[in-house]
């Protein structure tokens, strides 16, 4: 007897799911657990992170995550809002400025503004806060290009009639902008800016090109650090879970707002 669509659907989705199941079952069973436990899920190396894997590397990471993200906030606004004026020059810097740093390696820009740009200076760059505060610099350059894209896109999505209507109020274009634009626009953009902040959360470990002290190392340094004094790769996979244990419920919550803003609108 013949399928109907919606069984052979169906029955696709069961060979699927048994085939992935098959594989993972096979991977766990073969792989060779007596070897890759000490190596990788060794609990006196876990014990020797602690606390301060969470006290110290994934506060910063944290703390370097929310500066990066809120410097580029408030650039990335600027920036587009420059990109959106009447005024060409203004138009011309913000499209130079988010064409260049989203167009270079974020680690070339975090290594450019932290060594770089003080030789250029002619100043130490522990005259301008020390290498980490200028990585960190360089880190929200690189994000206020992306945001600024985000919000650009963001406040142009917001619809003619509100700006007409705010005119016809009496209403200046400069307050027009900041009270009814603006905040549309960003009730529009939370679910990628979400993403933005994940994203940025990752590339916190792009700092360790600037050099770390004990205070300032983030979760990657202070895993490989402790990698290779201890010549075991659990701090790796601590340093993995405590990502995720950050990155996945910002991401949950990134799609709850996208599934709740789509059935809004």
């Amino acid at each position: 007897m013949a399928l109907r669509r919606t069984q052979k659907q169906k029955l696709y989705r069961y060979i699927v799911y048994a085939v992935l199941i098959a594989l993972a079952v096979w991977a766990v069973i073969s792989a060779d657990w007596a070897r890759l436990g000490p190596l990788f899920f060794n609990p006196e190396v876990a014990l020797k992170m602690l606390p301060g894997i969470i006290t110290t590397a994934l506060v910063n990471t944290i703390w370097f995550t929310a500066v990066a993200f809120f410097g580029g906030l408030l650039l990335g606004v600027l920036l587009a809002l420059m990109k959106l004026s009447v005024i060409a020059p203004f138009r011309w810097i913000a499209t130079v400025w988010i064409e260049l740093f989203r167009g270079l390696p974020a680690l070339l820009t975090i290594f450019a503004v932290a060594y770089i740009l003080p030789i250029a200076l002619g100043v130490r760059n522990q005259d301008l806060g020390g290498p980490v505060v200028l990585g960190l610099v360089g880190l929200i350059l690189v994000a206020s290009a992306y945001m600024a894209e985000t919000i650009r896109a963001g406040l142009q999505a917001v619809p003619k009639g509100q700006t007409e209507a705010a005119r016809s109020l009496g209403m200046s274009p400069m307050k027009t902008t900041f009270w009814i634009v603006i905040p549309q626009g960003f009730r529009i953009i939370i679910p990628p800016l979400t993403n933005e902040f994940v994203l940025l959360l990752k590339d916190t470990s792009l700092l360790f090109i600037a050099g770390s002290f004990i205070w300032s190392k983030e979760l990657t340094t202070f895993a490989r650090d402790a990698t290779t004094q201890n010549g075991n790769a659990t701090p790796l996979i601590m340093a993995a879970l405590l990502y995720l244990i950050v990155t996945i419920p910002l991401t949950r919550f990134s799609a709850w707002l996208e599934r709740r803003m789509a059935r809004q609108r």
